[in-house]
């Protein structure tokens, strides 16, 4: 197994090998592994017809952790490959974002091997398209007053694109400051992973559009094709002063990107408690949720035993988290 940093280069084959196996998880997709790469140090490694993703993370987290295997190929040798790196390596063996067929197969395949469990704060949250664009019955009316009073206005929706992309930034800095982003990691993380989602809009393929409210942009949006099925929506933002905004641009996107699907990823809520109030206020067809995995025999193995593990060194010039 040879671990790499993760390219734009790499994403013909990754996208031929997640079209093999799709999920519905937001973690399969490229774009989300590209924008978020530099935060988590990302490597990628090909083991025979499947691939997987080694997140090193932050100082004073648990550790290296390996992205559930996707691809075509049989799991067990690629599961056997990740426990002799781990034991190679002297550090736990980590899977994060395994599906719940995972849970299933690996217990058949592992007997007693393994320890499984949810988390909640990263369970996706999975609409059906016609609900989010028809905004249809008692339960989605505050929706629909809240996008009336929007739309009273002068506004415009446009798609995203590099003739209002400088707008968005703009846009964006506001938002940062009255929503308080502040210097600690996560906080720039955010930024960075946005800024990469600016800068490699189209090479990603991914889908955006802006609202504006007299002239101004006041929100924006983009995400990209999960499977043949299913978008995801990686970023939304919207000043928080301009009532309405949110509720809009989330219809708005809906309405003219994901007509052709049958549902949308909104992602996690990582346990804000305002986000998941308003992820659960729009009525999800599914909660996803999605599993660690460790060994069950690891119990000599200190929790910090990573803390000797050799990260990757920052070595990608447009990394501005850090």
């Amino acid at each position: 197994m040879k671990l790499k940093e993760l390219t734009l280069a790499d994403k013909p084959w990754v996208d031929e090998l997640l079209a093999a196996r799709p999920y519905l998880s937001c973690d399969y997709c490229f774009g989300n592994l590209f924008i978020w790469k530099c935060a988590f140090r990302e490597q990628i490694a090909r083991i025979g017809d499947c691939f997987t993703v080694l997140f090193h993370g932050d100082e004073g987290e648990e550790g290296p952790a390996f992205l559930y295997p996707a691809g075509a190929g049989p799991i067990k040798p690629v599961i056997e490959e990740l426990l002799d790196h781990c034991e190679r390596e002297g550090i736990p063996f980590r899977l994060h974002s395994a599906p719940e067929t995972a849970v299933e197969e690996l217990s058949r395949l592992f007997p007693g091997l393994f320890d499984f469990d949810a988390d909640r704060d990263y369970t996706d949250y999975i609409y059906r398209t016609e609900d989010l664009v028809n905004l249809a019955g008692k339960r989605y009316h505050g929706k629909r007053n809240h996008i009336a009073r929007f739309k009273e206005g002068d506004w415009a929706f446009e798609p995203l694109g590099a003739e209002n992309m400088a707008d968005c930034r703009a846009m964006n800095e506001l938002w940062c400051r009255a929503s308080g982003c502040g210097p600690d990691a996560e906080g720039r993380a955010e930024q960075c992973a946005v800024e990469r989602a600016f800068r490699y809009y189209d090479e990603l393929g991914f889908f955006g559009g802006l609202l504006r409210r007299e002239g101004r942009v006041v929100a924006f949006t983009m995400g990209e094709r999960l499977n043949p099925d299913t978008m995801v929506v990686h970023i939304e933002k919207a000043l928080p002063e301009v009532q309405g905004a949110y509720p809009t641009i989330n219809r708005e996107f809906a309405a003219r990107f994901c007509q052709g699907y049958s549902y949308i990823n909104r992602e996690e809520d990582l346990g804000i408690e305002g986000l998941r109030k308003a992820k659960l206020s729009y009525h999800p067809a599914i909660l996803l949720p999605k599993y660690g995995v460790r060994r069950k025999d690891e119990a000599g193995i200190s929790k910090n035993a990573s803390q000797g593990y050799s990260r990757p060194a920052e070595s990608v010039g447009d990394c501005l988290c850090r």
